[in-house]
């Protein structure tokens, strides 16, 4: 592939062009499985290119700690090659969540599909091989208005005329992991009701589903006592708040604070 505007001979498909500093790819799209990843460039709602990300078990089990990171840091050096604006990704989430931790791009987490990486340890295209179910419902969506993006500092963002939190640290770490995501505007904490179902696991967290204006609720429960908290998000709709919904599902499940 070549750069689209000077015509450099670039290394690797959607690669960021340093003759002429010219982005070739927008967005990338990740498919994580165990032992690889599948990366498709796009050029707005065009694909310019894939790449596969392999690795080996040292055994027939999951990989290890260190072969997790070296993995998800090999996944994460692919994007930074192509400096796309938005990241999205599916598949197995500890790859995943590990390469999220290593990027500094905006980075959404998309539904799963099955679809294979292609047969080979590595590879690359020139994105002629038929579009993966994620892609094609990434490129459905891209058409979509971008919601706008909180600068506001996380810790800024909670406020309200109800300052207590359930569940102590776990509670505060709740409502930290909802804070930081970049659609969210503000979050205010709600009065706590004793009087719900007793939890044995532990303090639970759930964004329940969002409303006609996009803000959805942040459900705090720790044994009896129960905590709606409102979540101001940039989302225009019911649909966009739903993205977002999901998203943070997602977060507080990486949190473990979901089952």
């Amino acid at each position: 592939m070549n750069c689209r505007r000077c015509g450099t001979p670039l290394r690797k498909p959607g690669d960021y062009c340093l003759t002429c500093n010219t982005a070739n790819a927008d967005a990338v799209v990740v498919e994580f499985e165990e032992d690889r990843a599948r990366l498709t460039m796009l050029d707005e709602d065009e694909v310019v290119g894939e790449t596969t990300v392999t690795t080996r078990p040292e055994s027939d089990e999951q990989l290890t700690e260190i072969q997790l990171r070296n993995f998800a840091g090999r996944v994460a050096d692919e994007i930074r090659r192509k400096r796309p604006d938005t990241v999205y990704a599916a598949g197995t989430r500890e790859p995943l969540r590990e390469t999220r931790a290593q990027v500094h791009h905006e980075f959404y987490r998309v539904p799963d599909a099955k679809a294979g990486a292609g047969e080979g340890e590595s590879g690359e295209s020139d994105g002629d091989s038929e579009t993966t179910p994620v892609v094609s419902w990434v490129l459905d969506r891209r058409g979509d208005r971008a919601l706008k993006v909180v600068e506001t500092p996380p810790r800024e963002k909670i406020g309200g005329s109800h300052s207590t939190l359930i569940g102590d640290r776990k509670g505060r770490k709740a409502v930290s992991t909802v804070a930081q995501h970049p659609h969210v505007k503000k979050i205010v904490p709600g009065p706590i009701d004793a009087g719900g179902t007793g939890s044995r696991t532990g303090l639970r967290a759930k964004a329940t589903r969002a409303g006609t204006n996009g803000n959805v609720r942040l459900l705090l429960r720790d044994g009896s006592s129960v905590q709606e908290n409102r979540i101001v998000t940039t989302a225009m709709d019911r649909e966009t708040g739903e993205r977002v919904r999901e998203d943070l599902n997602e977060a507080l499940r990486d949190a473990e604070l979901q089952d």
